[in-house]
C-alpha cells in the first residue's frame, strides 16, 4: 500500500471519534509531525493496560459536550448551526464508543460499536463504583473529581475541565474494559463541537440513505438517495436517532458510514479532498500520551466495522467473539458508501 494512503487511513481512525466517531485527514508526513506534537495527550491509560501481544485495542469516545477541551463554549451562530441546544446540553456522555483493534501482525483493523445505553457497573468514579448506563461513567466521574479538586483550591476553569476530563477517560476506559472483558490500550477522543467543525473542515461528506427521514430533535432532513451534506447536515446525520427503525442502533451504523464516506473520498479523490482537517484535529482531538498513530494504525490496509447488541456483559461479549469469527463484520471500507437509514 502506498504510504501516502496509510497516512490518510491513519488519520481517520485518529480523529474519530463517535460520534461517533473519528474522523482524520490523510495528509503528508510533516503535517502529521505538527499535529502528532502538538495534539491533546492524555494519561488516562498511561501504564494501566497490559503489553499488546497479538492486538491493540483503541477505545474511540465520542463526547456529547458542546465545550471545547478548555470548557469554552462555541458562539451562539455555531450553536445555532449545530441543532444541539444550549451548550451545556447532554452533559459529558460518551455517546459514541468504538473498540477499534488493530492486529499487530497486519491486516484489517476492526470497529467495534458498542450501544450507549447497555447498563452495567460504572468504574473508576471517584467515591467507588455505580450503576447505571455505561455512557455515564465519563460524566459522572468528571463531576467528582472536579468537585474534590474545587475542594482542594483548585480555581482555574481551564485546569478543572482538563482534569476532570481526564478522571471522565479513565473511569470510561475502565468501565468499558470491564463490560467486553479486554484491555485498552490507547485512546482517542473527540467533543461534539469538534466533530461539527471537522465536518466543516471536510467540506462536507457524501452518504446514500436508504429512505427519506425528517427528524426535529437533530435537525435532520434528508431525502432518500446519495447526497452530500455539509457540516451542520452531517452532524444532523450521525445524531439522528428518533424515526429510524432501530433507534440508537441506525445511529451508529451511521457514525460507521461517515467513515467510510471520508475513506472512499481518499480512494477516489487523493489527499486534497480532504482540506484542512489536520489542523482543527489539532484543537479539537485527544490522544493517549506516547501513542505513536502511524506506527499501530499504519499495519492495517483497510477497516470493517460491526455493531454490538444492547444486552448483559456476556451477551454482548458473545456478540463480539461471534463477529471476531467471521460472523457480522461488514468490510464496510472496501466498497463505496454504503446505503444506511
Amino acid at each position: 500500500m502506498p504510504r501516502e494512503t496509510l497516512f490518510a487511513i491513519t488519520r481517520l481512525v485518529w480523529a474519530l471519534l463517535g460520534a461517533a466517531l473519528l474522523v482524520v485527514s490523510g495528509i503528508a508526513w510533516t503535517t502529521y509531525q505538527e499535529i502528532d506534537t502538538g495534539v491533546r495527550r492524555s494519561q488516562a491509560v498511561a501504564g494501566g493496560a497490559e503489553e499488546p501481544a497479538e492486538w491493540v485495542n483503541v477505545l474511540l469516545i465520542g463526547l456529547t459536550t458542546r465545550r471545547d477541551l478548555d470548557g469554552g463554549a462555541p458562539s451562539d451562530e455555531v450553536l445555532a448551526r449545530m441543532h444541539a441546544g444550549d451548550v451545556d446540553r447532554g452533559g459529558y456522555n460518551a455517546n459514541t464508543m468504538i473498540l477499534l483493534r488493530v492486529p499487530l501482525a497486519g491486516g484489517a483493523a476492526t470497529g467495534y460499536s458498542l450501544p450507549r445505553d447497555n447498563e452495567g457497573e460504572l468504574l473508576g468514579i471517584p467515591g467507588g463504583p455505580q450503576r447505571g448506563k455505561i455512557k455515564e461513567a465519563y460524566g459522572r466521574a468528571k463531576d467528582a473529581r472536579e468537585r474534590e479538586l474545587v475542594a482542594e483550591g483548585v480555581r482555574d476553569a481551564a485546569e478543572l475541565e482538563w482534569l476532570g476530563r481526564e478522571a471522565g477517560r479513565r473511569a470510561q476506559v475502565e468501565t468499558v474494559s470491564a463490560f467486553l472483558d479486554v484491555p485498552v490500550h490507547q485512546l482517542a477522543e473527540l467533543s461534539l463541537v469538534g466533530f461539527y467543525e471537522l465536518a466543516q473542515a471536510l467540506g462536507g461528506i457524501d452518504v446514500c440513505l436508504n429512505s427519506a427521514t425528517k427528524d426535529e430533535y437533530s435537525g435532520a432532513d434528508f431525502p432518500a438517495g446519495p447526497q452530500r451534506l455539509d457540516a451542520a447536515q452531517a452532524l444532523a446525520f450521525v445524531r439522528q436517532r428518533h424515526g429510524l427503525p432501530n433507534s440508537d442502533l441506525d445511529r451508529t451504523r451511521r457514525q460507521q458510514a461517515f467513515l467510510t464516506a471520508v475513506l472512499a473520498r481518499v480512494r477516489e479523490q487523493g489527499l486534497t479532498a480532504l482540506g484542512p482537517a489536520g489542523e482543527v484535529a489539532r484543537r479539537t482531538v485527544v490522544l493517549s500520551e506516547g501513542w505513536d498513530v502511524l506506527e499501530v494504525l499504519g499495519k492495517a490496509p483497510g477497516f470493517a466495522f460491526s455493531t454490538l447488541p444492547i444486552g448483559s456483559p456476556e451477551a454482548v461479549r458473545a456478540a463480539m467473539r461471534q463477529a471476531q469469527a467471521g460472523g457480522a463484520v461488514a468490510a464496510a471500507a472496501q466498497g463505496g458508501v454504503p446505503g444506511v437509514d
